[in-house]
């Protein structure tokens, strides 16, 4: 078939072989599962920027992780260390969220502007309570950007902002007059307006972002929104920070009042959830030595997203059937302890080969509700969290999460393909059982079929065969898989984990495989 067709009717080190041959064959399979490909019903675009990154003045996510400044022994791109720039940018990393996260409620614009030795220095109460010499400003972040060939993704401060100076911040970016903001930009070096594609008020509004409750926060988001006014050929897409986990009101009361008044401006509502192994805040688990059962839970965990996305978008098909308002999962990921000796407050933790199932599980779900979910930013990007990237003074390394997100690059804006998993067993483990097998497909920009596949079972391989309209050849690609659970890179050996290569030949219009325990692969079928 020709797959390009289909994509134009929607669009007007490696690990040693012999390990891997053993992951593949040596463990014994379950009953067959067919993964069906329903290529004739072609579904909706899979938004690039479900692939987006975070960035947050937090521990070092920025400061050492992306800007050592244009004097560092660190080789560096205009104060942007190179190695890191170098591996956002085989990313293809197409948006960029800033300043925060609880960050942007207490950010206010003009500390990051003009010259960086006379900037205000401020304390981060948020995030460990150090100084921010504020180096990395509005300017920064959109040189930041253009080297990434990123859209940019701004949360505007209403914890502790106004209208008038998020009005102004706007003007500052995008207005093309003479205006004192906009000649303002021009003093500290910027000409041209920028472009703004996507403008939040506010923030976790419900609890760092103001302890609002949903009436009150969209009551000020009507308020602040009046006042937001952009150029028709510059307006950035309004989104309302909504719940977060099973909360349903925020976005049930804030999609009843976008059509009670003009000035709502809203094309898309918020939501946060952060997997923990444990569920518990208190105790959230470790990010490594852990055991089946951590493992198992953390993946149950992480599949509630499920729930919440469904329930959510119940709500939003009622009120919304045209489907104008967006629903945007901007943090999402896991949560782990903080290591003994880290400052908690940095939230810096190890990426494991389970974190890479975690990244699987989640973008093939989001592909699945790609009407809907136009936007995702996992957290962080670099340094905190379920990082992309490591780094440690001049050393770096890119984490099991990295290579997910690289495997899955054609994914940006494809077709989605609607997959069926029929038969097969269940990951049991206990008393619960979990889906064994996760898969997403698409046509591809490039008009190849991509087929996405998560075996999550820790101990067992999954037969599998893989089944379309038309009859299939030949599956080539990439897995990502450890002897480990927890099966990660270190500074003093970086390719611990990282993708080998994967074929597969049909047999009789079908493919028919082995796929390893505890592993994820991405095809590009023919």
């Amino acid at each position: 078939m020709n797959f390009n067709k289909v994509f134009q009717s929607r669009v007007t080190k490696l690990p040693a072989l012999y390990c891997l041959m053993a992951v593949l064959f040596i463990s014994q399979p379950n009953a067959e599962t067919v993964i069906q490909l329903d290529t004739n019903s072609p579904g909706a675009i899979i938004n690039k920027n479900i692939y987006g990154q975070f960035m947050e003045h937090l521990g070092r996510g920025i400061y050492e992780g992306v800007w050592v400044g244009e004097g560092s022994k660190i080789e560096n791109v205009n104060g942007f260390r190179t190695d890191v720039l170098t591996a956002l940018q085989e990313l293809e990393v197409p948006l960029v969220r800033w300043p925060g996260g609880c960050f942007a409620d207490e950010y206010h614009w003009r500390d990051g502007i003009g010259p960086r030795d006379q900037r205000t220095v401020t304390v981060n109460t948020n995030w460990g309570g150090v100084t921010d010499n504020n180096a990395f400003g509005t300017h920064e972040l959109f040189d930041f950007a253009e080297l990434l060939g990123a859209e940019v993704y701004i949360n505007g401060n209403l914890g502790t902002g106004t209208s008038k100076e998020m009005a102004q911040w706007i003007e500052y970016m995008i207005c093309d007059s003479q205006s004192t903001h906009a000649n303002l930009r021009r003093k500290n070096g910027r000409d041209k307006p920028w472009k703004v594609d996507y403008f939040a008020i506010g923030n976790e509004a419900w609890g760092c972002g103001g302890s609002m409750t949903p009436e009150y926060y969209t009551n000020l988001y009507k308020h602040y929104a009046s006042f937001l006014k952009t150029p028709g050929d510059n307006q950035p897409v309004m989104i309302a920070s909504g719940g977060h986990t099973e909360q349903l009101e925020w976005t049930e009361h804030l999609i009843k009042n976008v059509e009670s008044s003009w000035a709502m401006r809203m094309q898309a509502i918020s939501h946060h959830y952060y997997t923990l192994p444990t569920g518990n805040w208190d105790k959230k688990g470790s990010a490594l030595n852990f055991d089946e059962k951590e493992w198992f839970s953390t993946l149950k965990n992480t599949l509630r997203m499920e729930g919440f996305i469904k329930n959510n978008l119940a709500i939003l098909d009622e009120h919304d059937p045209d489907k104008k308002v967006g629903f945007y999962v901007d943090e999402w990921g896991t949560w782990y302890d903080a290591a003994e000796g880290d400052d908690p407050g940095f939230l810096y933790q190890q990426n494991t080969l389970r974190d890479a199932m975690v990244a699987a599980l989640n973008l093939n779900l989001f592909h699945q509700y790609a009407e809907r979910i136009h936007m995702t930013n996992i957290a962080q990007m670099v340094n905190v969290l379920q990082a992309m990237i490591l780094t440690d003074k001049e050393k770096m390394l890119l984490t099991p999460t990295y290579h997910i997100f690289k495997m899955y690059v054609p994914f940006q804006d494809a077709v989605s393909i609607p997959v069926s998993i029929l038969g097969g067993e269940q990951y049991q483990f206990g008393d619960e059982k979990l889906s064994k097998i996760s898969a997403s497909a698409g046509i591809g920009k490039d008009g190849k079929l991509y087929l996405a596949l998560a075996n999550v079972d820790a101990n067992n391989a999954e037969s599998l065969t893989i089944k379309a309209e038309q009859s299939l050849h030949t599956a080539v690609g990439q897995i990502l898989t450890g002897n480990k659970l927890d099966t990660h890179n270190t500074f003093e050996n970086p390719h611990v984990i990282q993708p080998a290569s994967i074929s597969v030949n049909a047999k009789n219009g079908d493919l028919s495989f082995m796929l390893a325990p505890k592993s994820i692969v991405v095809f590009s079928i023919e």
